[in-house]
């Protein structure tokens, strides 16, 4: 037979200052785990949104990041011949492109920040169509003219539409600002490839990588062999997806790990918080504990009774924590790529999964610290008990 439901609402009731205590105790440690997964999410999905499934990246064989790489020109030449490369016009849609990293005043504090600047070709934005111009206009080739990341153009001193800014040993104008849908491209500075390279001394003729856009994302098996197999090239060729997915690992390993670790430290006191409201619950209530055994509820009836108190604690806490971080969701925050030791802007990601995983964490919780009470209540003795009635 089992105890009634109204029974424990009741209990909750009247005991409501330690079950507010237990209640916020869990809704903190779900808060902060599904903050810290939130960042690792928006980290993760910033930098995959960066790749397109149409789109290979081309580096030197061996290199880890962009910055490694050097392609050069008569490689880029047998590259716009391989088959699968998309075509405009009879062009083929490659941006050969050379990236470096400039220091540029963060707005908030008027401190240095790095910022990855990517020269592109004329063809950029047809290579990504995921960007595109939302205010100005593109560079012109040849011209010491940057357009900039949204990001970058709120973030850093001196880059909004129509200023003039100096880095590396040349001076540049900013004449457009470019959206690329929440991703990395976001947190960059773009302009002409081979003023970049002159600007900064570099080869006119290397570049770190090379962006192709293909005909169709089925196209890029025979793409990848194709070059793979000519004795020509020493490359090595990436769907640009799995390249940025590759870059956000570390940084969104490292975030998921911290995060579960804080959890853990956080959730131990949780547990303690609940283990102490149920076991008051248990010495307060151990007559009528006795008085339900003696008229026939058994020990299995008391130990769920006892249990869903404490998960009901541990719901109501991981529904709190849940609501509480939802405004954190698309707030954006910025941390450093440690693959290209660059400034990245990403957004918190809220999902309904991280949700869903938050309050089964504060049930575990409320589970681990409602078990022993719960056994407890059904051990005790009744006769003793009914005596002290």
């Amino acid at each position: 037979m089992a105890i009634p439901i109204v029974y424990n609402l009741r209990s909750v009731r009247a005991r409501w200052v330690s079950a507010i205590v237990a209640v916020l105790g869990i809704a903190g440690t779900v808060g902060v785990f599904i903050a810290m997964l939130s960042l690792a999410r928006g980290f993760h999905a910033t930098l995959v949104s960066s790749g397109s499934a149409d789109n290979a990246l081309i580096m030197r064989a061996g290199s880890s990041a962009e910055l490694d790489g050097a392609v050069g020109l008569d490689q880029v030449k047998v590259i716009q011949d391989a088959p699968g490369v998309a075509r405009e016009g009879g062009a083929p849609l490659v941006s050969p492109e050379v990236v470096v990293i400039a220091n540029f005043p963060l707005k908030s504090t008027g401190t240095d920040a790095n910022v990855q600047v990517r020269g592109v070709s004329a063809d950029a934005l047809k290579v990504r169509k995921n960007v595109h111009i939302s205010q100005g206009r593109f560079f012109e080739p040849g011209l010491s003219e940057l357009i900039v990341g949204r990001n970058v153009a709120s973030t850093y001193s001196g880059l909004n539409l129509g200023d003039t800014v100096s880095f590396g040993s040349g001076t540049w104008k900013v004449v457009g600002i470019f959206d690329a849908g929440g991703s990395a491209f976001d947190s960059e500075i773009w302009c002409d490839a081979r003023v970049l390279a002159q600007v900064y001394k570099r080869p006119v003729n290397i570049f770190q990588s090379v962006t192709v856009h293909l005909t169709s994302p089925a196209a890029f098996d025979a793409f990848r062999d194709s070059l793979t197999a000519d004795p020509r090239l020493t490359v090595e060729v990436t769907r640009e997806l799995d390249y940025y997915e590759k870059q956000s690992r570390g940084l969104t390993t490292l975030i998921t790990k911290l995060g579960a670790l804080v959890a853990v430290i956080m959730g131990v006191g949780a547990v303690f918080g609940a283990l102490n409201t149920m076991y008051s619950a248990v010495s307060e209530r151990s007559r009528e504990i006795a008085t339900m055994r003696a008229i026939g509820f058994g020990a299995f009836s008391i130990v769920m009774s006892f249990l869903f108190e404490a998960l009901l604690i541990a719901f109501i806490g991981g529904l709190l924590g849940s609501v509480a971080v939802l405004p954190l969701n698309g707030l954006t925050t910025s941390t450093l790529n440690m693959q290209t030791f660059s400034s990245v802007a990403f957004a918190f990601l809220i999902t309904p999964t991280l949700l869903v995983i938050g309050i089964v964490f504060a049930l575990f919780m409320g589970l681990i610290g409602g078990v022993p009470p719960a056994i407890r209540a059904a051990r005790r003795p009744v006769a003793l008990a009914l005596r002290e009635l």
